[in-house]
């Protein structure tokens, strides 16, 4: 490039954040390391060396590593503000069976229709559908067992939104279970009393 350290190393911050500002999905570290002509460790620790500065800086946006990439992402502190911007007065949020079903893929992908309404309890095929159309699962496979029903996976926009660069970011199951003590009570409270 002709610059000398100092002047290269700016020039190369300036060009990811060139990069990453028209990037309409994360930008993998390889990707950049071949636009920039950089080894890849190089690039991890420009992108570190950004994201400390935007954080240091008090930046309303800020470099994340997502779905296995980088991009500029609007500061979670400036969530509300963001939200009053991007909503129309109609949110689409998910409700709490979407959500339920979107956990159950997660923590079990890949698992087919049957299996997400066994766990459910309730048939799950319309909020399937529903999150297969908003892009946060999608088929990833057949079951090798009989009828070999379609296997449903989480999405990168899946990853994308909640922030997360992989799945093994998600919180453990175990934080959400309770203790073995309370499930015992709770199981004693249900259970009929004798000759009901």
């Amino acid at each position: 490039m002709g610059f000398d350290d100092s002047s290269s190393e700016r020039t190369s911050e300036a060009a990811i954040e060139a990069v990453l500002t028209v990037a309409t999905d994360p930008v993998p570290p390889r990707l950049l390391a071949e636009l920039l002509e950089l080894p890849a460790d190089r690039i991890e620790s420009i992108c570190a060396r950004i994201a400390a500065s935007y954080e240091r800086e008090g930046r309303g946006f800020r470099l994340a590593r997502v779905a296995g990439g980088y991009r500029l992402q609007s500061h979670e502190a400036y969530a509300g503000y963001v939200e009053r911007f991007v909503l129309d007065g109609s949110p689409q949020r998910l409700s709490p069976a979407a959500l339920e079903t979107l956990a159950v893929v997660a923590y079990k992908q890949p698992v087919s229709r049957a299996q997400i309404s066994a766990i459910r309890g309730v048939n799950a095929d319309g909020v399937l559908k529903l999150l297969t159309a908003r892009g946060y699962v999608e088929p990833v496979g057949r079951d090798a067992g009989p009828g070999q029903p379609v296997l449903f996976g989480t999405t990168s926009l899946f990853l994308e939104r909640l922030g997360l660069d992989s799945l093994a970011g998600l919180p453990p199951l175990a934080d959400f279970v309770p203790p073995p003590a309370t499930v015992e009570v709770l199981e004693q409270a249900l259970r009929p009393e004798p000759g009901v």
